[in-house]
Formats: C-alpha cells, structure tokens, sequence
C-alpha cells in the first residue's frame, strides 16, 4: 500500500490500495482504510459511480439513509457559483456527505451531484429545499430524490 502526502498529525491524506473484484462482483476494502476511514461492519455505504469517468466513489454513511438525498444541480459554470450552492445548503442545514461537480460547458454550465443528509434540516419539505436552491441566481435547475427512491423534478 501507497500513501500520498501527510496530513496533520503526519497521517496520510490519501490510502491506495489495489484491490480485485470477485465473481459476485464484490471488493474488499483492506482494513487500514477501514479504520482510517471508521467504516464498521454493516455501516452503510453511498456508491457514486460516474460512467463517463470509469470511477467509482464510495463514501460511508452514519446518519439515518431514509433522510439521505441526492441533489442533481445545474450550475452556472462562474466562479463562486459553487460556494454560493454550497453556502445555501449550509444556511438550510443540509450536510453534505459527498459531492462531485463538473464542468459541462466551460464557462457556461456545471454540474454538480451532491448526497446531502437533511436529518438536520431547518426546512422539512425536500421540495421547498428544492425551490430554494433555485432561487440562487446562478443556479439553472435542481433535481432531487431520495436514495434508492424516485426523482423529484
């Protein structure tokens, strides 16, 4: 195993590792990621997987998944547009688990995926977290659902 640079406390900020898919199509995460990382057994996980990139993300989840949602936003591709997103989840309570933004058009539109937790929401109604992020200027359209479940347009 490889680590890149160091991070505060001289821990790692990154772990690799070379891991192989078995027949049923499953990897083993080996144990020092495990434990960097604090994933215990049968804590769930959000697999992100982004076709276009051939990646996968996968980010542990300790908060309660029926109030897990992924946000599919399309963003004016200026800067600050994304601290302007972020900043409006902050202000609503939602945490962000894991996010992943790119460039669509290069300075024209972004795209932004983002698992939010809304356990702590000031807002309850997901469809009015919606509107609310769409009100943000530089914001073109959110779409919302929760995970596993259906889309909210």
């Amino acid at each position: 195993m490889s680590s890149g640079g160091e991070g505060s406390g001289g821990l790692p900020l990154k772990l690799t590792s070379l891991v192989r898919v078995d027949s049923k199509g499953r990897v083993t995460i080996p144990q020092t990621i495990r434990e960097a990382l604090g994933i215990d057994v049968g804590m769930t996980m959000v697999v992100i997987a982004d076709i276009d990139r051939r990646e996968i993300v996968l980010a542990p989840v300790s908060s309660d998944v029926s109030k897990l949602y992924e946000f599919v936003v399309d963003i004016a591709d200026v800067t600050g547009a994304l601290a302007k997103l972020t900043s409006k989840l902050a202000e609503l309570g939602v945490d962000i688990i894991t996010s992943k933004c790119a460039s669509i058009v290069r300075a024209e539109i972004a795209s932004c995926t983002i698992i939010g937790d809304v356990s702590k929401a000031k807002i309850t109604d997901i469809e009015k977290i919606r509107r609310e992020l769409e009100e943000i200027d530089v914001i073109r359209h959110v779409k919302v659902r929760p995970l596993g479940g259906s889309l909210i347009v």
